[in-house]
C-alpha cells in the first residue's frame, strides 16, 4: 500500500504533528495503527514509568530485610529485594488471570500490576554500592543512575567506565572529574562540557586533546591556555598558583565570567559524527537516525534517546543491542518488542513489564524464561496465537478512557494512570518540568515533599567559603541547601558530606557545594540542550547551509554548520 504524509492533531496537547510516509511504512511492518499522540507527548508518557534517581527505604515483602528501592513506602505495590526477586521462592505465574472480555484491557493489566512483586532497584553485580539504580558492576559508588563499570564515583547519571568522579552527567572513561557533562576519556578536570581527552582542565567546553587549560572554548591539541590565550609554562604555572577554585565565591565569579566569554565563540549545530542521513544530537557511527539523541552504532531509528546498537526502532528510550522495537523503554537485547517496559533478552513481547529471557508474551509482568503467556497465565502456542488477535480487537472495541478523556486503543503505550510512580518521581519531571498544580490538571499523580524531622547543623550562609577552611568534622553534619526547598527540582532541603566526598574535594581543591545533590543534578540538566530540533541557517557570514539543531532560534549562541565550524575551529 502506498502511503502519504499526513497531519494529525495530538489527542493530548491538541497540537498538530506530521506522520511521514516512512513512518506509515514502519507501522505497517510491525502491524500497529498510527499514533494519536504527537512524538513529544509519546515521549513524556513513556518516561512517566521510569524512576531513575528517587530512592526510598522499605522492607522486602519476602525476606523482611530493610532495602533501598525506587518505590515509595506509601505505594501498595509488593516489592522484593534483588536477591529474593531473582530467587526461586516465588513464581510470577501464580498471579496469572484469565482474560475478561467484559472489562477494558488496561484495567486488567493494572490489576495484575498491583499484585506481582516488583524489583526493588535495577542493580546487578554492584559492590559496596547500595544507593544505585539502573546500574551494573559498580564498586564503592554512591547515588549513581544509568551507571556501568565505575569505581569510587558518586552523584552522577549516565556514568560509564569511570573512576573517582563526582557530580557528572553522561561521561565515559573519565578519572578525577567533577561537574563534567558529555565528556569522554578525560582526567583531573572540573566544570567541563562537550570535551574529549582533556587533562588538567578547568571550566572548558568543546575542547579536544587539551592539557592544562582554564576557561577555554573550541581548542584542539594544545596546552597551557587561559581564555584561549597561549601562555608559557612559567606564566601558566603562575596563573594556576593564583587560581583558587577551592574558594566558592571565587569559583562562582569565574564560572559566570566564562559563561559570558564562551558566548563569543561559534557552536557546532549538532554532534553528528560519522553518521549518514541522520539528524539530532550526540549521534555517533550510525545510519538513518532521525530526531534522536545520544545514539551510538544504530541504524534506521527515529524518536529515540540513549540508544546503542539498535536497529529498526521508533519511540524508544534507553535501549541496547535490540531490533524492531516501538514505544518501549529500557530494553536490552530484545527483538520484536512493542509497548514494553524493560524487555530484556526477549522477543515477540507486547505490553509487558520487566520480562527476561522470554518470548511470545502479551500483558505480562515479572516473568523470566517463559513463553506463550497472557496476563501471567500459561497457554499453549496454539491457544496463545488464537487469543492474542481477539484481545487486540477487544482493545479497539472497548478502549480504556482515562480521567482526562484520552482514549487508549491497541497501539498506544500504557496510560500514565498505570504508572507506579508519581510524575515528579520520574525523569518526566526532568524533561518536562511541571508544578504540582499543572501535573494534577493534566491527570498525573504527584508526590508531596516529605516532612523533615532533622535539625540543620550548618546554615547555607555558614558553609566555609574555602575548602582549606573545612575540617573533617563537617562529615555527618546536616547542611542546608541553598534552595531551601523553594525550587521545583526535588530539593531535599538539606544534605550531608560523606568522608570520601570530602577527601575528593580536598584532593581536587574544590569548595563544598551549596546545593543538595538533587539541585546540583538539575543544574547540570540546564546545561544540556533540549531534546528538540529547530530548522535554522548557519550564522557564518555568506554561508547558506541549513540544518536541524537543538539550539532554539531565540538563544544567544552563535551556531555554525559543520563545515564552517570545522574551518574556524580546526
Amino acid at each position: 500500500m502506498e502511503y502519504k504524509s499526513e497531519t494529525k492533531k495530538c489527542q493530548n496537547c491538541k497540537r498538530e504533528f506530521v506522520i511521514e510516509q516512512e513512518d506509515f511504512n514502519f507501522y505497517e511492518k510491525i502491524k500497529v495503527p498510527p499514533p494519536t499522540f504527537c512524538p513529544e507527548c509519546r515521549f513524556q508518557r513513556r518516561i512517566q514509568f521510569r524512576n531513575e534517581r528517587i530512592l526510598y527505604k522499605r522492607t522486602c515483602l519476602l525476606c523482611k530485610k530493610n532495602i533501598i528501592t525506587i518505590y515509595n513506602p506509601e505505594n501498595t505495590l509488593p516489592v522484593y529485594c534483588n536477591e529474593c526477586w531473582y530467587g526461586d521462592k516465588w513464581d510470577a505465574l501464580k498471579y496469572g488471570k484469565d482474560y475478561d472480555f467484559s472489562r477494558s484491557f488496561f484495567d486488567q493489566l493494572k490489576e495484575l500490576w498491583q499484585v506481582v512483586p516488583q524489583l526493588a532497584v535495577n542493580s546487578i553485580q554492584n559492590t559496596n554500592s547500595t544507593y544505585v539504580n539502573f546500574a551494573a558492576q559498580n564498586k564503592n559508588s554512591y547515588l549513581l543512575s544509568g551507571a556501568l563499570y565505575n569505581e569510587d564515583c558518586a552523584y552522577g547519571t549516565r556514568i560509564l567506565n569511570s573512576k573517582n568522579s563526582l557530580d557528572s552527567y553522561n561521561i565515559d572513561r573519565c578519572t578525577l572529574c567533577y561537574e563534567a557533562i558529555h565528556t569522554l576519556n578525560s582526567y583531573n578536570s572540573s566544570h567541563i562540557l562537550n570535551c574529549e581527552s582533556v587533562v588538567d582542565a578547568i571550566s572548558c567546553r568543546d575542547c579536544k586533546g587539551v592539557t592544562s587549560a582554564i576557561g577555554c572554548v573550541n581548542l584542539c591539541n594544545v596546552n597551557n591556555f587561559v581564555f584561549n590565550q597561549k601562555l608559557s609554562p612559567v606564566a601558566y604555572a603562575e596563573y594556576i598558583k593564583n587560581f583558587n577554585q577551592g574558594s566558592f565565591s571565587f569559583l562562582q565569579q569565574f564560572l559566570e565570567k566564562f559563561k559570558e566569554f564562551s558566548l563569543g565563540f561559534p557552536r557546532r549545530f549538532a554532534q553528528v559524527v560519522q553518521s549518514k542521513n541522520s539528524e539530532g544530537d550526540q549521534i555517533f557511527h550510525s545510519k538513518n537516525v532521525h530526531h534522536s539523541f545520544f545514539v551510538n552504532e544504530c541504524e534506521d531509528i527515529k524518536y529515540a534517546i540513549f540508544m546503542k546498537k539498535v536497529k529498526f526502532a521508533m519511540d524508544i528510550y534507553a535501549d541496547d543491542e535490540s531490533e524492531l522495537g516501538y514505544e518501549t523503554m529500557s530494553g536490552q537485547n530484545a527483538a520484536s518488542y512493542l509497548f514494553d517496559i524493560q524487555p530484556w533478552y526477549s522477543q515477540n513481547i507486547r505490553y509487558s513489564v520487566l520480562v527476561q529471557s522470554s518470548h511470545d508474551l502479551f500483558a505480562c509482568i515479572g516473568l523470566r524464561s517463559k513463553q506463550y503467556c497472557i496476563l501471567n497465565k500459561q497457554y499453549t502456542k496454539e491457544e496463545y496465537e488464537e487469543l492474542v488477535p481477539k484481545i487486540i480487537q477487544h482493545m479497539n472495541d472497548m478502549p480504556y478512557i482515562d480521567k482526562k478523556g484520552r482514549i487508549y486503543k491497541y497501539g498506544e503505550f500504557f496510560p500514565p494512570e498505570l504508572s507506579p510512580f508519581c510524575y515528579n518521581e520520574t525523569i518526566a519531571q526532568e524533561y518536562f518540568p511541571l508544578t504540582k498544580e499543572e501535573a494534577l490538571e493534566q491527570g498525573y499523580k504527584w508526590k508531596d515533599r516529605e516532612e523533615r524531622n532533622y535539625t540543620i547543623d550548618i546554615k547555607n550562609e555558614d558553609i566555609p567559603n574555602d575548602i582549606k577552611e573545612v575540617k573533617d568534622e563537617i562529615t555527618g553534619k546536616v547542611i542546608e541547601c541553598e534552595h531551601k526547598g523553594t525550587c521545583n527540582e526535588q530539593c531535599t532541603e538539606a544534605f550531608k558530606i560523606i568522608p570520601d566526598e570530602l577527601s575528593f574535594y580536598k584532593r581536587m581543591n574544590l569548595p563544598i557545594p551549596h546545593l543538595c545533590p538533587n539541585c546540583r543534578h538539575y543544574n547540570r540538566l540546564k546545561q544540556r540542550n533540549p531534546l528538540k530540533l529547530w530548522h535554522r541557517k548557519c550564522m557564518k557570514k555568506n554561508c547558506t547551509n541549513e540544518f536541524e539543531t537543538s539550539y532554539a532560534p531565540e538563544r544567544p549562541e552563535i551556531v555554525y554548520c559543520e563545515k564552517c565550524y570545522q574551518q574556524e575551529v580546526y
